[in-house]
């Protein structure tokens, strides 16, 4: 599925948005008559604070009636003057793009189609965020909130505002589809909001962590607080949800679900094994009323970026290869309603020592023509040894072999069925420590012997000489030579070191050739196809001269 082509579920009537907007126009309304309180500082006058806060509409004169000071030009340190939030000037205030996972992309009505998002991108209002199967960002808000858009996903940006320099932030988005996690900056002033519009609810908070899902696909639209507190409201009701409760919304005209208990954290295997080095898997205990598990991994000095996240009706789960750095894996349980419970946590750390080798063959994309390829990388300055993996999948969660080397090469221990594959090659120390394995390398093992090109036989003084394509450097040749063609009772069976042979000229008949190519560790590959040499009458031979026989390939 295409980022461009996700289903977006039903959204409410434009009567039901407006009257949701205006519930929270109005709720805005005491925010706006507060004041925003600050504390004079040594050097400060009236004139300064107006130019730094005030709208250039609203003079400091209108800020000195306000507040009754009887001079402009004496400001106690450490009294307090009092803004009306709606004299302050307010600014756009872009969101920033943290980090991403996978294929993300952004749009806007100024321009038709979306484009793909890096990471460091200013979004703007009116803007709205899609990201595909497997993807996921993180973005931040000018107060340095953050909110991770996972996958499947689409967020539409309605209102991302400052209020000059006082700290207050006024964030506003919409989930139209999918989830977000976020983490929510404390409050500054009155004026801070961090609003989430879902299909069926709003939630409001002023400073938590908690999680939204738009519904969907026959459930509800959710709010699951982790911390702090989140107001969940639409035109039906209200309903304040704390730390450890959740919320669901079936519709705009019902008020919010009553208040339920989120699952608990399941327990981690207390005999996990070390997670470096990956790939490694993971347990956990089943949570009873669990439906299925959500597993996820994050930067452990910014949980906000993802970079790992599967479900999963299991209770184990093979972490793949991930950056180096300390991390944090985090499992929850999720109930049939698709409610997400409390996270069990594990911090690890993956290094990057020692570095892995670089590879040299096969080639990225290279067809081979045996069941145990040789492959070969280089050598890596304090390796004592090298670790080869062979996998079905680029992420290598299921690997088809996995064996040590103490050369820079190795062919693969066990025979590989025709098909696709990808291998890569990690660099182990002198303590038995494995570094991370390098990018993984896209081969094609084919059942197709190989076809040896053999070139025109010649006769000359009674001998016939046959000569076929070289092979890699190193490589012997056995060439077997049989009258009926089962190689039975060759007539000839021998190994050289070139590609070539000559015995003394058969003078009728038809002869039948197959190659074996031997590499320089002795293996030997398949025999090529059988090929044909269709001998001339004796009569045929000039008298003593060396002719060109005719060669029919099968």
């Amino acid at each position: 599925m295409t980022v461009s082509s996700i289903r977006l579920p039903h959204l409410p009537s434009l009567p039901a948005r407006l009257l949701m907007a205006l519930v929270l126009l109005l709720s805005a309304f005491p925010l706006l008559a507060q004041d925003w309180a600050y504390r004079v500082r040594p050097g400060d006058t009236l004139w300064d604070l107006g130019a730094r806060y005030l709208k250039p509409s609203i003079p400091w004169e209108q800020l000195q009636s306000h507040n009754r000071v009887a001079d402009p030009y004496r400001l106690p340190p450490g009294s307090q003057l009092r803004f009306p939030v709606a004299w302050l000037a307010v600014q756009p205030a872009p969101a920033r793009v943290l980090a991403l996972r996978g294929l993300v992309q952004v749009g806007d009505a100024a321009h038709a189609g979306l484009r793909d998002v890096i990471e460091g991108d200013l979004l703007q209002i009116g803007q709205h965020l899609v990201t595909g199967a497997d993807a996921s960002v993180t973005i931040a808000f000018a107060d340095d909130s953050r909110l991770q858009l996972r996958e499947n996903s689409r967020l539409r940006l309605d209102q991302l505002s400052r209020y000059g320099h006082t700290g207050m932030v006024d964030t506003r988005v919409r989930l139209e589809q999918g989830r977000t996690s976020n983490r929510v900056t404390p409050a500054k002033g009155p004026a801070s909001r961090y609003i989430i519009d879902a299909p069926t609810a709003t939630s409001s908070v002023r400073g938590t962590v908690f999680r939204v899902s738009a519904g969907g696909d026959g459930r509800s639209a959710a709010t699951e607080v982790i911390q702090g507190k989140v107001q969940v409201g639409n035109p039906g009701g209200q309903r304040l949800v704390t730390r450890g409760q959740a919320t669901r919304s079936a519709s705009l005209d019902t008020r919010p679900g009553a208040l339920e208990a989120l699952l608990p954290a399941p327990q981690l295997d207390p005999a996990q094994p070390r997670l470096d080095p990956l790939p490694a898997q993971l347990a956990w205990t089943a949570v009873g009323t669990a439906d299925h598990y959500r597993v996820e991994v994050v930067r452990g000095d910014q949980p906000d970026v993802l970079l790992f996240a599967q479900d999963t009706p299991a209770t184990t789960l093979t972490l793949p290869d991930l950056p180096a750095g300390r991390l944090r894996v985090l499992v929850r349980a999720v109930s049939a309603e698709g409610v997400e419970g409390f996270d069990a946590e594990h911090d690890f750390l993956v290094r990057d020592q020692p570095l892995p080798p670089l590879t040299v063959r096969p080639v990225n994309h290279e067809t081979v023509n045996s069941a145990r390829p040789r492959f070969q990388w280089s050598r890596v300055d304090g390796a004592a040894a090298s670790v080869l993996q062979i996998a079905r999948d680029a992420r290598f969660l299921d690997p088809v072999l996995e064996q040590p080397s103490t050369t820079a090469h190795a062919r693969a221990a066990a025979d590989l069925v025709p098909g696709e594959y990808f291998w890569r090659v990690a660099s182990r120390d002198g303590n038995g420590h494995r570094g991370r394995f390098g990018q993984p390398v896209a081969l094609t093992i084919s059942d197709t012997p190989v076809d040896p090109a053999l070139q025109p036989p010649q006769a000359a003084k009674g001998q016939l000489t046959l000569r076929w394509q070289a092979g890699e450097n190193g490589q012997r040749y056995r060439v077997q030579i049989d009258r009926k063609g089962d190689f039975a009772r060759p007539l000839l069976d021998r190994e050289v070191d070139q590609p070539e042979v000559s015995l003394k000229r058969p003078w009728r008949g038809t002869l039948h050739v197959r190659v074996q190519y031997i590499d320089e560790d002795g293996y030997a590959g398949p025999f090529s196809p059988a090929q044909q040499v269709a001998m001339p009458c004796r009569a045929c031979y000039g008298a003593g001269g060396g002719v060109l026989l005719l060669w029919l390939l099968l």
